[in-house]
């Protein structure tokens, strides 16, 4: 289905029980929302799953110029009122997680819990760099130039080598997103800087990664689950960055033990 929220027009998808808790997941850059295809059967037992394609990703508008982190989180709290879903489980991978840290700290009261996944929370120099040279690649020769080394990059040796229809998948993902999808997104996770307010967190946090993750490692997300207050932290073994489609069974276990937790609290004070 299709949604429209803060000037754009997003590709949506609504799963599950109408009087089940919402769960809302939210993909990375240059992936597209059937990055979570193998996880949402084992969610919609007992959860709703709302699931959408970024700004500029998949089936989704793109819109030229620079994003913002304010900007693709207000893109979600526009897709919940449109959807007239006052409030939800978000979980959030790469890009996603960082979206989730953004609406944790500005949008609490819609969030009644947020998971990040496989992000960072603050943008090193270095960091900052790799996003400038990325967007000016796909500038200058379009999203392909993205392909293969974001694949390599995402997922362990051994995945990539027993697995190649899951890579095939992932390499359409990114030949799917705009170049002004793209480098608009890389510019909002250039400004990233929520670390450093995590310790102001209200919002019940998981922060998950794969043992094998590049982009985020462990001690990266170790780091920054230490400064939220009450939150968790798991690591998937035998992962890289796109954790959920080499380990789904072992990330919805995790995901379902912590939500699930969470339910059972806000039941026994209702």
């Amino acid at each position: 289905m299709e949604v429209h929220s803060n000037g754009c027009t997003f590709r949506c998808s609504l799963e599950g029980r109408a009087d089940a808790p919402l769960i809302t997941l939210s993909h990375g850059l240059a992936t597209d929302m059937t990055m979570w295809d193998d996880l949402v059967p084992l969610l919609t037992q007992r959860y709703r799953v709302l699931r959408y394609d970024s700004r500029g990703h998949g089936g989704s508008a793109a819109t030229a110029g620079d994003y913002s982190l304010a900007m693709l989180a207000d893109d979600v709290i526009g897709i919940l009122d449109a959807l007239d879903l006052a409030k939800t489980h978000f979980v959030g991978l790469s890009m996603g997680g960082m979206v989730g840290l953004g609406l944790a700290l500005v949008r609490p009261n819609r969030m009644a819990s947020v998971a990040v996944c496989d992000a960072r929370g603050s943008a090193p120099a270095e960091y900052r760099a790799a996003w400038a040279d990325r967007s000016q690649k796909v500038r200058d020769r379009g999203i392909e130039a993205m392909v293969e080394p974001s694949v390599t990059r995402w997922f362990t040796p051994g995945f990539q080598r027993s697995n190649p229809e899951a890579i095939d998948r992932m390499r359409d993902m990114v030949r799917r997103t705009s170049a002004d999808g793209y480098c608009g997104s890389a510019a909002a996770l250039s400004d990233l800087d929520y670390e450093r307010r995590l310790p102001d967190s209200v919002v019940p946090m998981l922060f998950m990664t794969g043992s094998g993750d590049q982009g985020a490692p462990p001690a990266v997300v170790r780091a920054l689950q230490a400064k939220a207050p009450g939150s968790h932290y798991v690591e998937l073994p035998d992962a890289g960055h796109i954790s959920v489609m080499e380990q789904p069974v072992l990330f919805a276990e995790a995901i379902l033990d912590f939500l699930d937790s969470i339910e059972v609290r806000s039941t026994s004070t209702a």
